[in-house]
């Protein structure tokens, strides 16, 4: 390892900018005869549009659906069998399908003037029967959010893999398990400035995105015109987590209005706006049962889940995204030889739900790591033990499971057992028995989750959607002083890529890290990408890096060499420079007579000089696996619902680590994020479709006080199918720590009989849930 290569904890170069608060975004850019947007929007989950009333005076400062002409709906398709297409148009037409959709387009010299013009459009609707139920949504006689469909279900699909030889099995545990609806929340909201290069006929839009390119695909399909007219412009990112990898259509109605007024215009989204109307995730409902020996060895898992797809279906693809990865991921890190998944994506008056950190994973492991907690208790053996017999063995890697998911790599047991050590689990016991002195209930929870991470073309061609990734390239050039630019199609949304990165290429160019820098999330300058998801982009991006920077070297040292008078046999390439029988020469000195000597070149020196564009794939493109074990010690007051995090302990192995400072951030990130959805945030929402939470004093995020100083470890199993053997890791933190909590919650309560099943463990449903078991036992105290 070098002092700022690959494995080298360095510091963010990026931070130095970011916390002086000198990064750029959207919301910081100010063009010349630029106007601001504002939206009418929906007050009803489900309308029919009568009218729209405009008042005159602003009869040219407000646009409608009939204004737009010849923009198309956005559509979402996918080649899976039996899925249906929504259609959502950009402003609404015929009908409003949930809370917050766009019906008119107001536009003024400022936010203010256009929020105003907004307040005066008058929306004459008729209320329909709101679909807010996903359970409800599937049986006859529901309402209908899509009407030519006859039913709300975008798509049901089924894995059956002998599920039969587990019925008998003399443990069998059924629950019925779920999470809450939430909202996404990064700090920084979505928001789109457009503007008109009339030089370059040119429609320049800058929006803040994670996969610039796609959303220039889907913007080019809406307007009707090449892509070749269309710039994405993605500046500082503050905070993706999926919110941000779709196209919305506020980004269309914009480009839509620069082009017709020819003057920049600005929508910067709202909090109300971002929480009611455009950034639901994660309701899941599950009906698991698990069948196992009466040692807690598993013989199958049957599970019927329902995801709450939304009202549409998000450019590229979110209506099946969560509800079809269950089925092949719900067997998690565990291997048994019976299983049976049968779901459905469910349609509702509600806006789509969104790819959120973890995507489908979260919910999967809440669901199978509850039921693996109660296998244990009907079995009377400890959880680890359940988790110990029917995890993956290193020598079984690479393994294909039960649902031919490839597990590259990786020591599953060896994760738990260091959990189990960090958090004393014999400690935690006596404690228990000891009790407390303010009555409060203590509880030990595990769960341990992989992620299939990196995904490539050999897995989602088969999805039939309008986002497939191949190959992924990346630029790089020696400027004429020495220096290294890199240019990638991916983007930074908080991972620290302009470190990273530069760290991929000095392990290969020996270049310093302040030396490199990073251009990314432009279109008109960066290669094509599917952008950053799916903790896809240092096995991806960082593969193409080091594939450009390699041959980079190679014809360093072909100019060095000739430099030397030396054959480039002789010579080798070491710490920036290329060294000959008879002495070195610098990568500056090299750069320095390619661009301004060229007459000291050798006259077969390749023409396409210090500048390559080369593209990567694993070996095996169907994802690396990372993975990690949970521990959370919790205090429960049961009289009170609250929940005091004691200690949280971490295993994690993420392969070779780039960057092991940087692995630490997006971890702790991670963690904050998922004690939100264990213990905080939840988007209800009336049976009239009605989001009940509109700001966030409404909608509960954890604070610092919630977050602990979570203790991590790290193992690193190379995958041996990436350049470095790095794997994933971005959304690893946010995955677990709702089932850890849970099961933490659950041991602490169990001696009263409470079981909780539903995220978050709100203190209302805690003391609820106490309440209940209570109850019997008094009125059996009363009638003795």
């Amino acid at each position: 390892m070098s002092r700022e290569g690959v494995g080298a904890p360095l510091p963010r170069k990026e931070d130095e900018r970011l916390m002086r608060g000198r990064g750029q975004y959207v919301g910081d850019l100010r063009l010349p005869g630029m106007q601001d947007v504002a939206f009418v929007r929906s007050p009803l989950a489900h309308a029919r549009i009568r009218a729209i009333h405009v008042p005159e005076a602003y009869r040219d400062r407000v646009f409608t659906a009939a204004d737009l002409d010849g923009v198309l709906p956005i559509r979402a398709v996918s080649g899976l069998p039996g899925f249906k297409v929504s259609e959502q148009p950009v402003l609404a037409t015929d009908k409003v399908r949930q809370v917050g959709e766009l019906v008119a387009m107001c536009v003024a010299p400022t936010r203010a003037e256009a929020e105003d013009i907004a307040a005066a459009v008058v929306l004459d609707l008729e209320e329909l029967p709101a679909v807010h139920d996903m359970l409800a949504a599937r049986e006859p006689g529901s309402a209908l959010v899509h009407e030519h469909w006859g039913d709300n279900v975008f798509l049901e699909t089924l894995v059956d893999v002998g599920i039969e030889g587990a019925l008998d099995a003399p443990v069998k545990v059924s629950r019925t398990i779920s999470t809450g609806r939430q909202c996404m929340a990064p700090i920084e909201g979505r928001g789109t400035v457009v503007q008109l290069d009339h030089r370059l006929d040119q429609l320049v839009v800058h929006t803040a995105s994670q996969m610039p390119h796609i959303v220039r695909n889907g913007l080019s399909e809406c307007l009707g015109i090449e892509q070749g007219r269309i710039r994405i412009v993605s500046p500082d990112v503050g905070g993706g987590f999926g919110y941000k990898a779709i196209l919305l259509a506020e980004d269309v109605a914009l480009a839509w209005l620069a082009l017709r007024c020819g003057h920049p215009v600005r929508w910067l989204e709202d909090r109300r706006e971002h929480l009611t109307a455009n950034a639901n995730c994660r309701e899941h409902h599950y009906r698991i049962t698990a069948y196992a020996e009466r040692d807690g060895t598993l013989r199958g898992i049957d599970c019927e889940a329902t995801v709450d797809s939304g009202a549409y279906s998000a450019y590229p693809f979110s209506a099946c995204l969560e509800a079809a990865q269950v089925a092949s991921i719900l067997p998690g890190p565990y291997d048994f030889p019976a299983y049976r998944c049968r779901t459905w994506s469910v349609a509702t008056n509600k806006c789509p739900i969104l790819p959120y950190r973890g995507v489908a994973r979260t919910g999967v492991c809440f669901a199978l790591e509850l039921v693996l907690d109660a296998v244990a208790r009907a079995a009377g053996v400890a959880p680890e033990t359940v988790r110990e017999k029917n995890l993956v063995r290193p020598g079984q890697m690479p393994f294909e499971n039960i649902t031919k998911k490839h597990f590259d790599s990786g020591d599953y047991p060896e994760a738990l057992a260091r959990a189990l050590k960090a958090v004393d689990v014999a400690a935690v016991r006596a404690r228990q028995r000891e009790g407390e002195a303010d009555g409060r209930r203590i509880g030990l929870g595990l769960a341990i989750y992989c992620e299939q991470a990196a995904h490539g073309t050999s897995v989602y061609s088969g999805w039939g959607i309008p986002m497939v990734p191949g190959h992924e390239q990346a630029s790089a050039r020696l400027t004429p002083d020495g220096g290294l630019e890199l240019r990638i199609g991916a983007h930074s949304h908080g991972q620290g890529l302009e470190t990273t990165l530069a760290q991929v290429a000095h392990e290969i160019l020996g270049v310093p890290v302040a030396r490199t820098r990073l251009v990314h999330g432009d279109t008109a300058m960066t290669p094509y990408s599917t952008g950053s998801w799916g903790s896809r982009v240092m096995v991806m991006a960082g593969g193409a890096v080091a594939a450009a920077c390699e041959e980079l070297r190679a014809r360093a040292v072909r100019i060095g060499a000739h430099l030397l008078q030396a054959r480039p046999e002789e010579c080798r390439f070491e710490g920036g420079h290329v060294v000959g029988p008879t002495g070195d020469v610098p990568l500056e000195a090299i750069a320095r007579t390619w661009y301004r000597r060229p007459q000291d070149l050798a006259p077969d020196t390749d023409p396409g000089g210090l500048e390559v564009t080369a593209g990567y794939k694993p070996v095996r493109d169907s994802g690396t696996f990372s993975y990690a074990a949970h521990a959370a010690v919790v205090a429960v007051d049961p009289d009170l619902g609250a929940v005091e995090i004691l200690d949280y302990v971490i295993v994690e192995d993420g392969g070779t680590l780039v960057n092991p400072l940087v692995v630490d951030g997006q971890i702790y990130g991670g963690l904050a994020q998922g004690i939100g959805t264990a213990l905080f945030e939840e988007m209800r929402f009336d049976a009239r479709g009605q989001p009940l939470a509109s700001t966030l004093a409404d909608y509960l995020l954890p604070g610092a006080p919630d977050v602990p100083m979570a203790r991590i470890e790290h193992m690193e199993t190379p995958s041996p199918y990436t350049r470095f053997g790095q794997k994933g890791i971005g959304e690893g933190g946010a995955i677990a720590p709702p089932a850890a909590l849970a099961n933490a919650v659950n041991d602490a309560l169990a001696p009263l009989g409470v079981e909780l099943l539903h995220s978050p463990l709100t203190p209302r449903r805690i003391v609820e849930a106490v309440l209940a078991t209570r109850a019997p036992a008094e009125t059996a105290r009363e009638a003795a």
